[in-house]
């Protein structure tokens, strides 16, 4: 059985989450707690395997008791946070601080909304039991948001930094027609984090599909472009992938390269759910290999399922250079174990080494 403690300030949502969690057979919920300072005490005695968290709460938010939990005993944790900017900007830095995933309850007719979210409760739930808390470290996610401070402060741009993150000269990194596609799911958003955060403004164009509703998306396009050397934006059809700039792909929507002469530019539609999906890795990964052949780097990285590997392993089949996350810096090990095991990535290496790798590639 899967323990879950739940950490809610309203009774109603406590109530809800124990009647679901509890109706899944395989889930207990062995407690509940109005707010972070009974939680500590709660998760000494019961010794929870997952919990679920609320942000905004009386004596302590969830930010603060993550923050603190993820130094002293980090444990999987599902946020449940409303469908609101607000709202999603805060779980944004919860990911950022180490929780596995999110829920999005609707911001209005809560409890008919988190009854209607029980299967994607249950099974996220399930994916956190297993997945493999990683503590962020000091010079990782949110401790890079004083980086373009820093860089602010001291008059200068973005443009005019030469020094990557792993101390290279980047004039010497000029590229043309390179290509950088990364996709990500569950775990993705501290794996991207890491990844765009390292990563010299001088790098080829990225593109990237991480599986997130269309609020969170540029939420987390505008956080990463705050703490990032790169111009990361949601992308637009149109949006050209140029050298320093990252596009990511809106929620709920596929993104594809498409290439006009030496000029690459995304495409975003509908289309139908790929891998039940959308946006899908594989769609963006399969333009990739269409368009950009061998002048690509394709990369995919912590995430629940198989989208990608099909699509890593034609870009590979295409000419391009492939990594996969490893298994012992992923969160879930889905995604990349798959391509791995289709002999779609050329590379396996772990998180840390990952922008390296990309910078080594192009």
């Amino acid at each position: 059985m899967i323990k879950v403690l739940i950490i809610d300030d309203s009774a109603v949502i406590r109530n809800l989450l124990t009647e679901i969690l509890n109706e899944a057979g395989d889930i207990e919920v062995v407690g509940t707690a109005q707010d972070p300072i009974f939680a500590f005490n709660k998760i000494k005695n019961l010794q929870p395997d997952v919990l679920t968290l609320d942000v905004e709460m009386p004596r302590m938010d969830g930010l603060s008791f993550l923050d603190q939990l993820m130094k002293t005993n980090p444990l999987p944790v599902v946020m449940v946070s409303a469908l609101t900017q607000k709202g999603c900007e805060t779980t944004l830095k919860a990911l950022e601080l180490g929780a596995v995933d999110y829920v999005s309850k609707p911001a209005i007719d809560v409890s008919s909304g988190v009854i209607a979210l029980a299967d994607e409760i249950i099974k996220k739930v399930r994916i956190a039991a297993k997945a493999k808390v990683r503590v962020i470290g000091k010079d990782q996610g949110l401790a890079h948001a004083g980086f373009k401070q820093g860089v602010l402060a001291n008059g200068q741009g973005k443009k005019d930094l030469v020094q990557s993150a792993s101390g290279l000269d980047t004039r010497k990194m000029a590229t043309t027609d390179m290509i950088v596609a990364i996709g990500a799911s569950t775990g993705g958003t501290q794996a991207i984090t890491e990844v765009i955060t390292r990563l010299p403004e001088s790098t080829p164009g990225i593109v990237i599909v991480q599986h997130m509703p269309p609020v969170f998306t540029r939420s987390f396009a505008d956080r990463l472009n705050a703490i990032s050397k790169l111009d990361v934006k949601e992308a637009k059809t149109g949006d050209r992938v140029l050298t320093g700039t990252a596009l990511i792909a809106p929620g709920d929507k596929h993104m594809t390269i498409k290439r006009n002469g030496a000029m690459y530019y995304v495409d975003i539609g509908d289309g139908p759910m790929v891998n039940y999906v959308r946006p899908s890795v594989d769609v963006l990964f399969r333009s990739v290999a269409k368009y950009a052949g061998k002048n690509a780097v394709g990369v995919i990285l912590t995430g629940m399922g198989e989208d990608g590997a099909r699509g890593l392993l034609e870009m590979k089949e295409a000419g391009a250079h492939t990594v996969a996350q490893d298994e012992a810096s992923s969160i879930v090990f889905g995604m990349p174990k798959k391509a791995i095991e289709m002999g779609a990535a050329d590379k396996v290496v772990p998180l840390d080494e990952m922008s390296k790798t990309i910078i080594d590639n192009v």
